[in-house]
């Protein structure tokens, strides 16, 4: 199956309906003409400066490894990175994704924890310690990746010119039967959810136009147990745009952005 694109952004899927994050903004300024305001971070980043280099030996790697080898070994250097790190290399984030970060002095320091008893968000600049996702709007490489509140854990995609997405969840390559999409969300910081084409022979699979997949599976990945669940529409689910919701300890699957918002569930299951 092929590739796919969004109607509406998932990832606030998993948040309540009705209830939206206060996301603080500050005027932008420009970095100093002619100075590379990340470079006191990249020079502190062995993880960054490895990436920057992985990327400078683009060709030679790709002649020795192959092109799908290639992405494997930069999906490897990207998935050990910090939120810093991927400001500091140029990637869009999530305030403005089709530029380098402009909010260094501020992107780069240490983040500020929660008060107390409250938990983490995630961030969107600018705030201290960077943003939360990134994206690569420029390279052939089409990395995104996207950080828990707490940036404890982290999910790389980089685009495969042969295999599709290729996925790293904490290190840990993610692999379905069918191409993966490449984006996805967090829920509860613990499972990151996203999406694949259904099984060819479900009774509604097939192609919607513009290479869109008309039935789609979701992906969870379990951060504690290292594992990953793919979850796919019974013969009668017609999941277009499907949503998983974790409600106490028990996952609510939605066929499309509109279930989810009347809470129509087309079924729930515990996963072990």
């Amino acid at each position: 199956m092929g590739l796919w694109r969004r109607r509406r952004n998932r990832a606030t899927a998993e948040t309540e309906p009705g209830t939206e994050r206060a996301r603080p903004q500050a005027p932008e300024r420009d970095p100093e003409p002619g100075a590379d305001p990340w470079q006191d971070w990249l020079s502190r980043s062995s993880g960054a400066l490895a990436v920057r280099q992985c990327w400078a030996d683009a060709a030679e790697q790709t002649a020795r490894l192959g092109e799908d080898g290639y992405r494997e070994r930069l999906g490897e250097l990207l998935s050990r990175l910090s939120p810093r790190d991927f400001a500091a290399l140029g990637l869009g984030c999530t305030r403005r994704i089709d530029r380098p970060c402009r909010e260094p002095r501020t992107c780069a320091q240490d983040p500020v924890p929660p008060p107390a008893g409250e938990r983490p968000v995630p961030r969107e600049g600018p705030v201290a310690g960077a943003c939360s996702g990134f994206w690569d709007c420029y390279t052939r490489f089409g990395v995104r990746a996207a950080f828990t509140a707490d940036d404890r854990h982290r999910a790389v995609t980089v685009q495969g010119r042969w295999s599709g997405v290729m996925l790293w969840v904490d290190g840990i390559r993610v692999e379905a039967p069918n191409f993966l999409d490449d984006t996805g969300y967090w829920v509860d910081d613990r499972f990151y959810v996203t999406e694949t084409a259904a099984p060819d022979d479900h009774p509604l699979q097939g192609h919607v136009g513009m290479g869109e997949i008309a039935v789609l599976s979701l992906v969870i990945h379990d951060v504690t147990t290292a594992t990953t669940h793919i979850v796919d529409p019974e013969p009668h689910e017609n999941w277009s745009c499907p949503v998983a919701v974790l409600r106490a300890g028990e996952w609510r699957l939605y066929p499309t952005l509109e279930a989810h918002d009347g809470d129509r569930p087309d079924r729930t299951l515990t996963l072990p």
